[in-house]
């Protein structure tokens, strides 16, 4: 890579607009050339008040961000004449929506997890009317984009502190995000993160919809081969203990679709341990 445009954060805009003397201002410019390029391309592309024009070619079915999350996207930028300007490899590169161009951090949030598509940027959200590390004042670019991943924690945490106030909850939360409810702390052994153990249990999503659900007798299992978030909870508890988890996705089964269970869930499960085997 040459150069990355991921480089350029607010600071460069700020440091823009209080140079005092005047720019050009490239937005008509940039218009036209922006359509041009839509119209000789027959793309189906949607302006945004600002200016931007965005194509979604594949909208994606995971999480969608807000103009504020952590993302990874892979892209490849280049001119209106085709002309390459940067290129992310396939596994794409991770930032924050808040530290990149004006264009990204609107255009992105257009497109769900699995998503791809095209952000055509004026300069004005871009690099502005300054020459910047070899991008010539007043450019358009373009960036072919599919959005990897969103990272959940931020929103797991806000969709767990809901629920345990609507419920009503006495929940603890961990160093990790995870959130414990104990109702029955137990008497018996408590287990460690390596220990066999017999688990009933009921697993739930925030809007109380049933994913999963053991038998009474409870299923055996070492803590070693579960989710993380049952690694460090069920030993929260001893034997005859019982309560919740509240588990974010992190701690769950992450930002993909598993067995039915969609991207970025926060999972809840009641448990009750029946024995440390």
């Amino acid at each position: 890579m040459k150069y990355s445009f991921l480089a350029i954060l607010a600071i460069f805009f700020l440091s823009c607009n209080n140079d005092p003397e005047e720019k050009k201002d490239y937005s008509a410019q940039n218009e036209a050339e922006i359509q041009a390029y839509v119209a000789e391309n027959h793309l189906d592309a949607k302006r945004t008040s600002s200016g931007l024009y965005y194509v979604i070619n594949e909208a994606g079915t995971g999480k969608q961000p807000t103009a504020a999350s952590n993302v990874t996207v892979s892209y490849k930028g280049y001119y209106t004449n085709k002309k390459a300007l940067d290129q992310s490899t396939d596994a794409g590169v991770t930032f924050n929506l808040q530290q990149v161009i004006k264009g990204w951090t609107e255009g992105i949030p257009f497109f769900k997890e699995g998503g791809s598509g095209i952000l055509l940027i004026p300069a004005h959200l871009a690099y502005g009317s300054d020459d910047y590390k070899g991008v010539p004042a007043g450019s358009v670019l373009i960036f072919e984009i599919k959005l990897l991943a969103v990272e959940h924690s931020a929103i797991n945490d806000a969709a767990i502190v809901k629920y345990i106030a609507d419920n009503n909850l006495n929940a603890t939360k961990t160093a990790s995000g995870l959130y414990y409810v104990i109702d029955e702390e137990g008497t018996g052994k408590q287990p460690a993160s390596t220990a066999n153990v017999t688990v009933a249990y009921k697993g739930y999503y925030t809007n109380k919809t049933l994913f999963d659900q053991g038998s009474t007798t409870g299923v055996s299992f070492n803590l070693q081969g579960v989710i993380k978030g049952w690694t460090e909870g069920i030993p929260y508890f001893k034997e005859g203990g019982s309560g919740k988890l509240l588990v974010p996705s992190a701690l769950g089964y992450g930002s993909y679709d598993y067995r039915g269970i969609p991207g970025g869930s926060v999972l809840i499960f009641d448990v009750k341990l029946i024995s440390v085997n």
